[in-house]
């Protein structure tokens, strides 16, 4: 299926096309992050600060290990340009390129560039169909990108074929099989018992304008188009293996730190920010940021990577053979042409 040829962000999606998006995935990511640009940093709490950095440069090196820097990095599915940004500004990438179907998050992402200082270009593109020469990037990387990719297999032998020989691909952030059932359980439970208790009287004020609700209800309806799969870690290795890829790992995290995080995310959601304030905003953090802890350093020992919510995965474009010589003729005394290799 062929990429939207509108370039123009649609920030507001009609009931109309969220219904003809139900059976275009590719229609339902670009109106559904069109919709989500505007708010994304805040919706994620994404920064372009200390905090932001730490936590992209982790993600990486929980990935790839302590490899880089890389000269031209390019991210698919940018979204406002967090991972790439910020991997950039934690010294991983020099310049970078950023891609995603979404006019509107390819919009946010250069005008986030441009107010951090840093050499980045972008274009409206579809990971299927990377428009940029073979051999061209040093490093490919991407945040909750792979599972809105409709044909993984096309997708992962465009990263190989953009990548120069020796050049590396991370990803990260993408939901586990069993990890999104609960994530999904969880905030469906938790959307459900806050919009219904603050239709009580005594939280009333605690409630969105309903607008805002139906508005959040039609994007989630596009979530549930846009998100086409969901992984077993050795199932996402596969397709890098596939495309021809050498050095593939995948590496799961948070257990617990999702347990929480979900509901958390899902109640923000669902009542107004200002009821909120910073003294919330530090709490949600500091307890993700333990509980990141405990899943690192202790759960992770003992539980099954295919429990944890985050896939990521890294692998390498392999470099070409070392040549050897062809053979080269000549004559011997009794006139009859051999051959020899010549190193």
């Amino acid at each position: 299926m062929a990429a939207p040829q509108s370039r123009e962000p649609r920030p507001h999606a009609s009931q109309a096309e969220v219904d003809a998006a139900r059976d275009d995935p590719k229609l339902a990511n670009v109106l559904y992050h069109d919709w989500e640009a505007g708010s994304y940093d805040e919706k994620w709490s994404i920064s372009y600060d200390e905090r932001c950095i730490t936590f992209a440069v982790d993600r990486f090196r929980a990935a790839a290990g302590e490899t880089g820097p890389f000269e031209h990095a390019l991210e698919l599915g940018c979204g406002t340009g967090f991972f790439l940004l910020n991997l950039m500004q934690g010294g991983i990438a020099k310049r970078g390129t950023v891609t995603d179907l979404s006019p509107g998050m390819v919009e946010v992402a250069l005008r986030n560039a441009e107010g951090l200082g840093l050499d980045l270009d972008g274009r409206v593109a579809d990971a299927e169909t990377i428009p940029m020469p073979d051999a061209s990037v040093d490093l490919v990387v991407g945040h909750a990108v792979l599972h809105h990719i409709p044909d993984l297999d096309q997708a992962f032998r465009e990263i190989l074929r953009v990548l120069r020989p020796g050049g590396r691909f991370v990803f990260a952030g993408e939901p586990t099989k069993i990890g999104d059932l609960y994530a999904r359980k969880l905030g469906q439970a938790t959307w459900w018992a806050t919009t219904t208790l603050t239709k009580l009287g005594p939280l009333s004020s605690w409630r969105r304008p309903q607008d805002e609700l139906d508005e959040s209800s039609r994007a989630a309806a596009l979530e549930a188009v846009v998100d086409q799969h969901v992984f077993d870690p050795a199932r996402l290795e596969r397709f890098a293996l596939a495309a021809g890829a050498v050095d593939v790992r995948c590496v799961t995290e948070e257990l617990t730190a999702a347990l929480f995080g979900w509901p958390v995310r899902t109640f923000e959601a669902a009542v107004p920010p200002e009821k909120l304030g910073f003294p919330w905003a530090m709490f949600a953090y500091r307890t993700w940021q333990r509980l990141s802890w405990f899943d690192e350093h202790v759960a992770s020992r003992v539980v099954p990577r295919g429990l944890f919510y985050n896939a990521l995965v890294t692998g390498v474009r392999p470099e070409p053979p070392a040549s050897i010589s062809a053979p080269t003729s000549e004559k011997s005394r009794d006139g009859h042409w051999t051959s020899e290799n010549r190193r």
